[in-house]
């Protein structure tokens, strides 16, 4: 089953037969979706040495070219927001609804989607589901749970499920994940230390090629670089936002997607 509408903001490729073609590559053992005009460029040099075989033009196993497309695909734009007390959480949830709220005006235009998870106290949350909807956003997006400690592990991993799941369903789609943390998570799963239980959570991201923006939310007084040792281990850019406002988030995202 093949998605009945595609993305508008980033290409990716497929290996579908779908999709605009852009280049050639050898086939190997793929036969199928075979670029002709690629695979006659690449027999044509050795046309004369194969005069004995008796035919017009000859091709052989080797010069068959496979094509390489690329379709535009949605983006699935997830917020993963700590929504504890460890930092000044009104302002981070007033810029962070201000963001989802711009981006949702704008993935409403081009088929994205976008999601948000808090984690507080001893649980993550899925608020806000992955829509385009702008009515469901502001319905949920309306009262949010803050307060408690942080159960960073949590966020993350109720992050890689809701990607997880969401590939199964589109698999064309290409998730990001926007990660505001100051990364000193104190509450674990399991029996590992917290900080150790997260960085293990993280490296599956980068290991499934997630992609992801860690946003240090730490005053810079007493930033230990915990936020940006988690960013290492999710493979991702970590940036500092000093003065934190709706639109500074919001570009930082549009950034990153372009």
């Amino acid at each position: 089953m093949t998605r009945k509408d595609s993305g508008r903001r980033s290409q990716t490729r497929t290996e579908r037969k779908r999709g605009r073609y852009i280049q050639a590559r050898p086939a190997g053992d793929r036969r199928d979706d075979i670029a002709f005009d690629a695979t006659f460029r690449a027999a044509a040099p050795f046309q004369r040495r194969r005069e004995h075989k008796g035919v017009a033009y000859a091709i052989e196993n080797q010069d068959l070219q496979r094509k390489i497309r690329v379709k535009r695909a949605a983006n699935l734009i997830l917020f993963v927001v700590d929504a504890s007390w460890s930092m000044a959480v009104a302002e981070r949830m007033n810029a962070t609804k201000g963001a989802i709220m711009s981006l949702l005006t704008d993935a409403y235009q081009r088929r994205d989607r976008v999601g948000l998870i808090v984690f507080q106290k001893d649980r993550a949350i899925l608020v806000l589901p992955p829509t385009n909807s702008v009515v469901l956003a502001k319905k949920a997006l309306a009262e949010i749970p803050v307060g408690g400690k942080t159960p960073l592990s949590a966020g993350l991993m109720l992050a890689f499920e809701v990607f997880a799941q969401e590939k199964r369903l589109h698999p064309d789609v290409m998730p990001l994940m926007i990660l505001l943390t100051d990364g000193a998570g104190n509450v674990s799963m399991t029996d590992l230390p917290p900080q150790e239980e997260a960085h293990r959570i993280a490296e599956q991201f980068e290991e499934e090629g997630i992609r992801n923006i860690t946003i240090n939310m730490e005053h810079a007084a007493f930033d230990q670089g915990l936020a940006r040792q988690l960013a290492e281990r999710l493979g991702g850019p970590c940036y500092t936002l000093n003065d934190l406002r709706a639109e500074t988030l919001y570009q930082t995202v549009k950034q990153q997607l372009d």
